[in-house]
């Protein structure tokens, strides 16, 4: 993410923001990532608890019903107040965006109807001065941006939630995302992180509605 001195939290107009990644967020907000799969029980939230161990803030618990996730939060742990750079992860309720993949690395039978597959050109803005700050961005654009094609393997699967997105204020963070995890679910800049096993399980199982509970 990119460290930026915001000297006004202001909201960035929405007509602003077109994007130039051959998807938009009316494309998104149309997209239901999670239909299709064979009928089961629907969950509709998903709660992120910190776990509270000494000198590690970035562990948590994911919980999904009955069932609990082991999961990695921001290296800063949570935050009710988020600003970009941070390293912390926003407390709130927020929605799931689109589902998106790595096609040369993920099938896509086990994913829901609507992802949308990821390609090298795709990028997420983290320079709050931009109008495609917390949107879609090009890899490669003047302003600083996150590539979604990352080596790591992190985004292979990744979820874009709807922490500021509107209105979307200058400097209040952006990218929050629903990723995997590292090898020993290290800390993220901000986004909650799970293990591909889990993340796969959970997919069918999230309702059109599902949100996002991040608290302290």
């Amino acid at each position: 993410m990119h460290s930026i001195l915001i000297t006004q939290r202001s909201a960035i107009p929405d007509h602003a923001a077109t994007f130039v990644c051959n998807w938009d967020h009316g494309v998104m907000a149309k997209l239901n990532p999670f239909r299709r799969h064979p009928p089961v029980a629907k969950l509709t939230t998903l709660v992120v608890r910190p776990r509270a161990v000494p000198n590690a803030p970035h562990l948590a618990r994911l919980h999904a019903g009955q069932t609990t996730i082991l999961a990695a939060i921001g290296k800063a742990g949570v935050r009710r107040v988020k600003r970009e750079g941070d390293g912390g992860t926003p407390v709130g309720r927020f929605g799931l965006m689109a589902v998106l993949f790595r096609p040369d690395r993920v099938r896509r039978m086990w994913l829901a109807a609507g992802s949308r597959q990821l390609d090298p050109g795709m990028g997420w803005g983290d320079d709050a001065t931009s109008s495609l700050y917390n949107r879609p961005a090009p890899a490669g654009s003047p302003f600083s941006h996150e590539r979604l094609w990352r080596d790591d393997g992190v985004y292979d699967v990744v979820i874009p939630t709807t922490h500021n997105q509107r209105p979307r204020i200058r400097g209040a963070g952006s990218a929050i995302f629903l990723h995997l995890a590292r090898p020993g679910y290290l800390p993220t800049e901000g986004c909650v992180a799970i293990s591909l096993a889990d993340l796969r399980r959970l997919l069918p199982r999230l309702g059109r509605d599902v949100r996002l509970i991040i608290a302290r």
